[in-house]
């Protein structure tokens, strides 16, 4: 995936109409189809780098041929 800052300010948008609405006790958010197309637009953006972010960090941490040892001592130990 590429590295290039994501421009986020659809999502910060978002977050600053809610908090405003909230704050003012507002029973509903109403979003231009334009502002809503760049918020779904961004959203899956991010999402697909947090994938691909995701599935690099298992691909380059899995298989380490790490041993876990695991002993069971019955308990006789615990206070």
């Amino acid at each position: 995936m590429s590295s290039d800052p994501l421009n986020t300010s659809s999502i910060q948008m978002f977050l600053q109409q809610t908090k405003s609405a909230d704050l003012s006790n507002s029973k509903e958010v109403k979003l231009p189809i334009t502002q809503a197309k760049n918020l779904a637009y961004t959203l899956g953006i991010v999402m697909a780098r947090l994938e691909g972010d995701l599935e690099r960090y298992v691909k380059e941490n899995s298989g380490g041929g790490s041993d876990i040892e695991v002993r069971l001592d019955g308990g006789t130990d615990w206070k």
